[in-house]
């Protein structure tokens, strides 16, 4: 192993799925700070080759409910301040644009399941290219902006800002591209109270998983890897 792969987690079942393996094949050792239990501080994300900040149920606006929120902004914002690769996830994307002083609301609808995305220009010219009109994984209903300095890279209908860049080292998604579609029974257990509240019906889910998930694993493993590989090279 030639170098270590930080993962900030909120929820057990969201983890690195996919990501890992792909990490493992570029000879990085993985491991992770589960928030709300391990103390996440500067000094570890710094300490770290590869940052990812993954996704949770929660709002990065919930610092009262869930004061660990602070410390991990604090530690994210030393991250980003400090330069390396860093990938956010849905949440994780949200907490780097909340860091770069941009909003991140509830919208007060939800977008959960597989939808396809579009790219913008500069998404087109991106590692996110082999993406666009292929349906992902969405499960949020909360929307970043985009921070200032960064570009926004995809949308869908509902959500226009889908994932942006700042420099070839950060990276923030808003849907999971991450996910192994082979293991999201947890996710339906975990979430059940929301799918429940949206009337989304998990087997709806699970179809789609199957039609669409072995195909965007690979797509998924290669947008990755081509943006470790600009991020490494800055």
């Amino acid at each position: 192993m030639t170098g270590n792969a930080l993962a900030i987690r909120h929820v057990p079942f969201e983890d690195l799925g996919l990501l890992a393996p792909l990490l493992h094949a570029r000879g990085y050792r993985t491991s992770y700070l589960d928030a709300g239990v391990d103390r996440i501080t500067p000094e570890a994300l710094l300490r770290a080759d590869i940052v990812v900040v993954l996704g949770g149920p929660i709002g990065v606006y919930e610092t009262a409910a869930y004061p660990f929120l602070k410390e991990e902004k604090e530690a994210i914002g030393a991250r980003l301040r400090a330069g390396g690769p860093t990938l956010g996830v849905c949440l994780g994307a949200q907490l780097i644009a909340d860091v770069l002083g941009a909003e991140v609301r509830s919208t007060g609808r939800k977008e959960i399941g597989y939808g396809p995305l579009t790219l913008t220009p500069a998404g087109r010219d991106s590692a996110l290219a082999p993406l666009d009109g292929v349906p992902v994984l969405h499960w949020h209903g909360d929307q970043f902006a985009i921070p200032a300095g960064a570009t926004r890279l995809a949308e869908t209908p509902g959500f226009p800002n889908q994932a942006f860049s700042l420099g070839d080292e950060v990276l923030g998604l808003q849907f999971h591209l991450e996910a192994d579609h082979t293991r999201l029974e947890p996710w339906f257990i975990g979430h059940a109270h929301e799918l429940a509240t949206a009337g989304i019906d998990p087997n709806r889910v699970r179809a789609d998983a199957a039609a669409h998930g072995p195909a965007l694993a690979g797509v998924a493993i290669d947008v990755v890897d081509d943006w470790l590989n600009a991020a490494m090279a800055a």
